[in-house]
């Protein structure tokens, strides 16, 4: 437990006695199957998974930044099956349109108007293969889709099913034939995780073990649309008292403060650092925040938007989320 938790707990407990959450809670228990199932197509990676649902849970876009073959589609397709939800994968190429995206609209002679054709991104969970091998202009057709829920195609707008969750993988920016995501595009994901390789045992099981694609193709759906919407509201009413509070605006105001990045933590990341701390608590069974639930989703959330002032120096998601630790005492 970080250095002046104690303190921080009473002023909290104080706290929800005075005002007291009376809206409706949604128990986690319900998306433990979904942990517990997952963790069996992902080998020893139940945090990354964890992480996952609890940027789905609060509505965010997650982005998977890692070498290729360690399981970044498998997650996506393990999830998708088991939360029951809608599944398109997009595999985003150099020569990909954004209308290969969106959709187009096409003549119909029989009744002389366009009709409209939606494209991939109509979905539940879509999964952004490689997203930085394709061009800016095709990235960006992302932008609205993740951050409005719709998409504009020839001056109409439309509607994206509910939930609309987007997972994207990357890989590492010094290999051949990528392009890097602006910061733009960045912000636009919640959270950014990495899998890494397994450790000895899981990678034994792997390779002793059943097919991956198998395995997914038996998993059967645990939730409906309807309870994982049930969920995502639950998030909003986990309690953050006002100290919790305070230790995210902490948080965010050393990095704008800071010497060390080139800019700080937007309004939009201290929101999804919030929202995100929610979703752990309630994976964890709670009704409450507590600072451990900041600081487990802190790498994700700060990891891909603090870029340092020196370009040479890279820290892990990891380093920097300890560092920022270090830096900010819990109130």
């Amino acid at each position: 437990m970080h250095h002046g938790t104690v303190p921080f707990i009473a002023k909290y407990n104080a706290d929800v006695h005075l005002q007291p959450n009376k809206r409706k809670f949604m128990s986690s228990s319900i998306i433990q199957p979904v942990i517990r199932e997952a963790s069996t197509v992902i080998l020893g990676k139940e945090r990354q998974i964890r992480l996952a649902l609890a940027c789905l849970l609060a509505r965010g876009h997650l982005l998977i930044e890692d070498l290729p073959g360690v399981g970044k589609t498998t997650l996506a397709q393990a999830l998708a099956r088991l939360l029951g939800l809608n599944f398109h994968r997009i595999q985003f190429t150099s020569d990909m349109l954004p209308a290969d995206i969106i959709g187009v609209s096409v003549y119909d002679r029989d009744t002389g108007e366009f009709k409209f054709h939606p494209g991939p991104v109509f979905a539940q969970l879509i999964l952004a293969d490689e997203v930085n091998r394709a061009t800016p202009k095709t990235q960006s057709a992302l932008l609205e889709a993740m951050e409005e829920h719709q998409v504009t195609m020839e001056g109409e707008t439309r509607r994206l099913p509910e939930p609309f969750f987007v997972i994207a993988t990357q890989n590492p920016s010094h290999q051949v034939g990528t392009f890097p995501l602006p910061e733009s595009q960045l912000d636009r994901f919640m959270m950014r995780i990495e899998i890494g390789y397994p450790d000895h045992d899981a990678e034994r099981a792997l390779l002793q073990g059943t097919e991956r694609r198998d395995i997914i193709s038996a998993l059967r759906p645990h939730l409906e649309p309807a309870e994982l919407a049930e969920l995502q509201a639950s998030v909003r009413t986990v309690h953050a008292a006002p100290p919790l509070i305070d230790y995210v605006q902490a948080l965010v105001e050393h990095t704008r403060r800071s010497p060390d990045y080139v800019t700080g933590l937007s309004p939009r990341a201290a929101l999804s650092l919030l929202h995100c701390a929610r979703a752990w608590a309630l994976l964890e069974g709670r009704d409450k925040v507590v600072p451990e639930d900041v600081q487990a989703v802190l790498p994700g959330i700060a990891g891909h938007r603090l870029r340092p002032v020196h370009d040479g120096v890279r820290s892990s998601a990891i380093d920097t989320a300890e560092d920022l630790m270090r830096s900010v005492p819990i109130p």
